[in-house]
């Protein structure tokens, strides 16, 4: 079976080809050939060593935690799943940088983690869209539900999460304020649910912010973290929330709690898409919902390349450059 794995943590060139020869899958697994894979930013996260809080990984470690696929065989006691059956997962159960491994042609996963397709959903959308959409879910049921009269600021706006989460709380009536790049990524983000957008390049978004909402933001949805993060208080009206769900310039750095009642009592969050889909049943309903917004319209899946596996470190550094809109996937 070939992967792409890393031995130590570093930059895309610390990616390499791994032959593994898989075995049967054990007890309640299941063995997925996978047909397209997730490329998500918490794999650079990972291959740079900047999710854990303690001990680190044991190497070598094959990255990536989402994809679509074919069942191919079953272990013992499983009941729900049979070979030929189209399947996609994000993340096996635990927190989305444990027990990685999609970065590669195929894998065993235990059979309660896996999403059933249905015939209206490929495999490439359902790639590009499960963990960042799950991502999009849990900040938007669990940290802010945008409403009519809401103004939103999404960092990143023309990123796979960022994409999603400003055309989500546009169809729920907000006005959606998006930090992007470039002219093209701003032109992508305004066909993506932003109504303005801000080239934070070229100005200070803070200055631009308070005058498309002087009355202050009701929540900001931050991707990138220690660049956007805390500069982002001085957007938000009372009572605002604010969202850090991503570090593409790294970790929010340590600040003093008092800051949140200072810049008008807001609400932090740090959310986890695991802990909202935990269960089967929970997974099966946050996609179901994905899955409907997706055949409405209201949500557009945009896959802006697609990478061959051994291309990896390719991907990877051209979407740590910014070279990317929306999804970007790998080929087996």
């Amino acid at each position: 079976m070939q992967s792409i794995a890393i031995h130590r943590h570093g930059g895309p060139e610390v990616l390499e080809a791994l032959n593994l020869e898989l075995p049967p899958p054990a007890p309640r697994q299941v063995r997925v050939r996978h047909t397209v894979i997730g490329l998500n930013f918490s794999d650079i996260n990972v291959r740079n060593g900047g999710f854990y809080l303690g001990r680190g990984p044991r190497f070598p470690v094959i990255l990536g935690n989402e994809a679509a696929g074919v069942v191919e065989a079953v272990g013992a006691e499983v009941t729900e799943w049979r070979a030929g059956d189209r399947v996609a997962y994000a993340g096996t159960g635990g927190l989305f940088f444990q027990d990685t491994g999609a970065y590669a042609e195929a894998r065993n996963l235990p059979a309660d983690c896996l999403v059933r397709l249905p015939d209206d959903i490929d495999d490439r959308q359902a790639a590009a869209m499960l963990l960042k959409g799950l991502t999009a879910s849990v900040v938007i049921h669990r940290c802010h539900r945008p409403q009519p009269g809401d103004t939103i600021l999404v960092h990143a706006a023309a990123s796979g999460v960022g994409s999603l989460l400003a055309q989500w709380s546009r169809h729920l009536g907000a006005t959606v304020i998006g930090t992007v790049g470039s002219q093209a990524k701003a032109e992508f983000a305004r066909a993506h649910g932003c109504d303005h957008t801000i080239l934070y390049r070229q100005e200070d978004f803070v200055a631009a912010t308070k005058q498309l909402a002087p009355q202050g933001l009701a929540a900001v949805f931050d991707g990138v973290g220690k660049d956007t993060f805390i500069p982002s208080f001085d957007c938000m009206r009372p009572f605002g929330a604010v969202v850090n769900y991503g570090n593409a310039s790294g970790p929010v750095p340590p600040f003093d709690l008092m800051l949140l009642a200072q810049k008008g009592c807001l609400a932090l969050h740090r959310p986890g898409f695991g802990f909202h889909a935990i269960t089967p049943e929970t997974r099966a309903q946050a996609c179901g919902e994905l899955f409907d917004l997706v055949r409405s319209g209201a949500l557009k899946v945009e896959v802006s390349r697609t990478y061959a596996l051994a291309e990896a470190a390719l991907a990877h550094a051209d979407v740590e450059q910014g070279r990317t809109v929306g999804s970007v996937l790998l080929i087996p």
